[in-house]
C-alpha cells in the first residue's frame, strides 16, 4: 500500500484506540484557540497531501512536494505577524494555512487545490507552477527552494531597516517587520545558503539592522541522503552574529514557545536568528519517490510512528483543549471537505496557449510619483566643480558617473550595492564621489559574494527600492547567475505579476582591455543573459549613449518593474581617441538630464546604401575605425548600433537597414552562441535573399598580454570582411 494511505489509516486507528506517542506535557504560552488553529492547519496540510496523490493518479493533479511531517510550521506562523514577509520552504503548507487563518477572507484549501490542479484561477501563480505563496499573506512564491531564496531573504530583511531611514514610495513592509526564511537541513549545506548565513552574520557583527529569522526544518534527510546526526546544531549553535534556537517541531507547544522567543529577539534586537526545528518527513521526497528504496522498512515505520498529528492529538488532550474523538472528527471533516472542494477545483480552467503562459513574464506597469528631475540647486550642491567640466567632452566612465548622480538625485529610492562601489568608487572609478554625495545608506559596500550582492538587490526591490547592484566583471556573474535566472526573473512569472523585484544590474564586461585582462576580467560571452525570459540587456557604445540609455533603464525598472542588465564595455570606459593620438574622437558631451534613448531604439550613423555594419559595444568603436578603409575603396556604409541585445529590437533593426544592399554583422562575442547568431537569423527571416556575412570572436577565452585582442574582431578584420562582402 502507498505510504500515504498507511499513515492515514494508522492515524484513524491509533486515535480511535487512544494509542498516542509519548512525549513532554504541553507547556508554554500557546493558547487553546491557537492550539486548535495549529491542529486544524496540520490536518488540512495532511489531507491536501493525500488528495494531491489522488488527483495525480487520475491525471487531474501534477508533480507536488508534500508537507506531511512538517506540520509544526503552523505554530511558527502563529508566532509571527501576518505582515511579516515569509520566504518558505516547499514543505511549508502548514505555515501558509495557519497564516491564512489570521487574515480575513482567506480560503487556503481552495487556493492550494487550484494550484495542485494547475488551474489558471490559482491565485498565486495563475496555473504556472505548484507553489506556495500569497500576496494577501505576504508570502512570495518560491519555485526552487534549494537555498536560492536565502540571499534575497537577507536583502529583504536589510530593506526593513533601510526603509526606516529612506522609505520608498512602494515599500511593502512595516518598520517593525520580521522576515522569515525556511529551508531544509540538506539545503543548509548549499553554497548559496552558506553565503547567506555568512552575509547575515557579517552584517549583524557590524550591528547593522537585519531582522531575519532563519528556520531550518531538520527532517534528517535530503531526498535519499541522510544528514549526519548533530550536524546542523554543530554548524550553527556557535556561529558568530547568528543567535541559535532549537525546538521540537513534533510539539506544537514547544515550537510556538521557542518561535515566539526567537521572533521577539529578531523584532526587538533587529538581529538575525537561526531556529533549528526538528521535523520528520512522511512519505518520500516528492512525486513518485518511494522511501523504502533507500531506507529500511523499520526506519520508515519508526518515523511514521512519530506522526506530528498524533503528537498534536495527545498534547491537545493533555492540555484540556480537545478530546481525541473530537480531534478525529476534525480530521475526518477535513477529509470530506477537501474531497468536495477538489472535485470542483479540477473542473476549473487551465492555461492553454503560449500567450497565456507568457502573460506574466513582463510585470504590470506601476504608477510612480512624477518627477521633474533634480533642481538646479541640488545639482550644483551634488556636482560641484563637475558642472563646469560638463561643458567639455568626456570619457564614458565619467559620463556614467554623472548620469548616476542625476538619477540618484531624482529618485531617492535608488540604492547601489556591490564590492568597492562606495568609498573606493569602483575598480574603474565609475562610482567615485557617490558616497560623498548620497551617503553609505545608498552606496552600500558589500562583502565579496556575488550571490549576496544580487540577493540584497532582489530583497530590497521587494520592499520598494530600485536597486542598482554592480558586479565588478562579467565573468564574476557566473558565480551568481541563478539569482537572476532562477529568482529575479521568475518572481513576476510565478506570482502572476503580484510580486516583483525590479532592478538595474550594472556589469563591467566584454573584452579589449590592454593592461589588465585574462579570461576572468575580460569576458565576451553574454549568452547567459540573453536567454533569460523577461530580462532586458542593454550595451552602450559611447558615453553619451550610456547616460541616455541608463536613464531609460532606470525608468524601465522604476515604472515597468523590469529586471534590466546594463553591460558597460570596460575598454571604452577611458577611451578618448578614435583614429589618431589625441584626436578626442570618442569623447562625448554629457547629455542633459531630460535626454533618453527609448527602449528598443537603435543608433544609425551614416546613410550609405552599399553596406550596413550591424554591431554593438566595442564593435561600434572598431567599425568606426574601419570606415576610412571602406571610404577609400568607394564603399558607402552606415553603422547600426543595436544597443539593446535582449530582446533584440527586430523591427527597429530592419528599418535601420532599409535600402542597404549588404549586411555585415560585427559581433565581439563568441562565434558559437553569440549575438551574431540571432542577428543573422533575424535578417534571413526579415530580408530573404539579403547578402549577409558576419565576423565574430573565436570560441576561446581571452588572453593576457600582447594577444589580448587576438581572438576578437579588429578594425582590420572588419575592413577585410566588408571589402570581401562588397566585391
Amino acid at each position: 500500500m502507498d505510504r500515504c494511505e498507511i499513515v492515514h489509516e494508522n492515524f484513524l486507528r491509533r486515535v480511535a484506540a487512544g494509542d498516542l506517542p509519548s512525549g513532554r506535557a504541553p507547556a508554554g504560552p500557546l493558547s487553546a484557540e491557537q492550539a486548535v488553529a495549529a491542529f486544524r492547519a496540520g490536518c488540512l496540510t495532511r489531507v491536501l497531501d493525500r488528495q494531491s496523490r489522488s488527483m495525480q493518479r487520475v491525471g487531474q493533479g501534477f508533480y507536488t512536494i508534500g508537507s506531511s511531517g512538517h506540520e509544526g510550521m503552523a505554530a511558527v506562523a502563529l508566532a509571527l505577524r501576518p505582515g511579516d514577509m515569509a520566504f518558505l520552504h516547499y514543505r511549508d503548507a502548514a505555515f501558509q494555512i495557519a497564516r491564512a487563518g489570521q487574515v480575513p477572507g482567506q480560503n487556503p484549501a481552495w487556493d492550494i487545490l487550484l494550484s495542485f490542479a494547475s488551474s489558471c484561477e490559482d491565485p498565486i501563480s495563475g496555473g504556472r507552477h505548484k507553489v506556495l505563496g500569497s500576496r494577501a499573506l505576504m508570502i512570495p512564491p518560491q519555485t526552487s527552494t534549494i537555498a536560492s531564496h536565502l540571499p534575497k531573504a537577507v536583502g529583504a530583511a536589510y530593506a526593513v531597516g533601510a526603509a526606516r531611514r529612506h522609505r520608498p514610495e512602494h515599500a511593502l513592509l512595516a518598520d517593525a517587520s520580521v522576515v522569515l526564511c525556511s529551508f531544509g537541513d540538506a539545503s543548509a549545506n548549499h553554497s548559496t545558503a552558506q553565503g547567506a548565513f555568512n552575509t547575515a552574520g557579517w552584517t549583524s557583527y557590524q550591528s547593522v539592522s537585519l531582522p531575519l529569522l532563519f528556520v531550518c526544518e531538520d527532517n534528517g534527510i535530503g531526498i535519499s541522503t541522510k544528514t549526519p546526526k548533530g550536524w546542523i546544531e554543530a554548524g550553527f549553535s556557535t556561529r558568530p552574529g547568528l543567535k541559535y534556537y532549537q525546538a521540537d517541531g513534533l510539539d506544537l507547544y514547544d515550537t510556538y514557545r521557542v518561535a515566539l522567543e526567537a521572533a521577539e529577539y529578531v523584532r526587538t534586537r533587529k538581529k538575525p536568528a537561526f531556529l533549528h526545528l526538528r521535523t520528520i518527513r512522511l512519505y518520500g521526497h516528492a512525486g513518485a519517490d518511494v522511501p523504502t528504496t533507500y531506507l529500511s522498512r523499520e526506519e520508515v515505520e519508526a518515523e511514521e510512528a512519530q506522526d506530528p498529528l498524533l503528537h498534536a492529538v495527545r498534547l491537545l488532550a493533555e492540555a484540556g483543549v480537545m478530546r481525541p474523538p473530537e480531534a478525529l472528527a476534525v480530521y475526518q471533516e477535513t477529509v470530506d471537505r477537501v474531497a468536495r472542494v477538489a472535485g470542483e477545483a479540477v473542473t476549473r480552467p487551465r492555461l492553454k496557449t503560449a500567450k497565456d503562459v507568457m502573460a506574466s513574464l513582463i510585470p504590470p506597469k506601476r504608477l510612480c510619483k512624477s518627477t521633474n528631475g533634480p533642481s538646479a540647486e541640488a545639482r550644483a550642491a551634488a556636482f560641484g566643480a563637475d558642472l563646469k567640466a560638463m561643458e567639455e567632452p568626456q570619457i564614458m566612465s565619467r559620463l556614467i558617473n554623472w548620469a548616476l548622480t542625476d538619477l540618484m538625485l531624482a529618485h531617492p529610492e535608488i540604492v547601489m550595492m556591490g564590492e568597492d562601489v562606495g568609498r573606493k568608487g569602483g575598480v574603474y572609478g565609475v562610482t567615485q564621489k557617490l558616497t560623498a554625495r548620497f551617503g553609505p545608506d545608498r552606496m552600500i559596500d558589500t562583502l565579496l559574494d556575488e550571490q549576496s550582492i544580487l540577493g540584497l538587490a532582489i530583497g530590497m526591490a521587494q520592499n520598494g527600492f530600485v536597486p542598482m547592484p554592480e558586479i565588478q566583471f562579467l565573468a564574476y556573474l557566473h558565480n551568481a547567475e541563478d539569482q537572476i535566472r532562477g529568482e529575479a526573473a521568475t518572481l513576476p512569472f510565478f506570482s502572476n505579476g503580484q510580486f516583483t523585484n525590479p532592478m538595474v544590474l550594472r556589469i563591467a564586461g566584454l573584452g579589449y582591455q590592454k593592461g589588465f585582462g585574462g579570461h576572468f576580467h575580460n569576458d565576451n560571452s553574454v549568452a547567459v543573459l540573453r536567454d533569460i525570459p523577461g530580462v532586458i540587456l542593454a550595451v552602450p557604445s559611447n558615453g553619451a549613449d550610456a547616460a541616455r540609455m541608463l536613464r531609460e533603464c532606470v525608468r524601465l525598472a522604476r515604472e515597468e518593474q523590469r529586471v534590466v542588465v546594463f553591460l558597460e564595455p570596460i575598454a571604452l570606459y577611458p577611451m578618448r581617441d578614435l583614429h589618431a593620438d589625441k584626436d578626442g574622437g570618442w569623447l562625448r558631451l554629457y547629455p542633459g538630464p531630460d535626454q533618453v534613448i527609448p527602449f528598443g531604439e537603435v543608433g544609425v550613423q551614416g546613410d550609405g546604401t552599399d553596406l550596413a555594419i550591424v554591431t554593438f559595444g566595442n564593435g561600434v568603436y572598431l567599425s568606426n575605425q574601419a570606415l576610412p578603409a571602406l571610404e577609400a575603396a568607394g564603399i558607402k556604409a552606415r553603422i547600426v548600433d543595436a544597443r539593446w541585445l535582449s530582446p533584440l529590437p527586430k523591427a527597429a533593426l530592419t528599418k535601420a537597414l532599409s535600402g542597404c544592399e549588404r549586411i555585415l554583422v560585427v559581433d565581439e562575442t563568441r562565434h558559437s552562441g553569440g549575438v551574431a547568431e540571432a542577428l543573422m537569423a533575424h535578417f534571413h527571416e526579415a530580408a530573404p535573399g539579403a547578402n549577409l556575412a558576419r565576423i565574430t570572436a573565436e570560441d576561446s577565452f581571452i588572453a593576457t598580454g600582447p594577444a589580448y585582442a587576438a581572438t576578437m574582431p579588429s578594425k582590420d578584420s572588419i575592413a577585410a570582411a566588408a571589402l570581401e562582402l562588397c566585391k
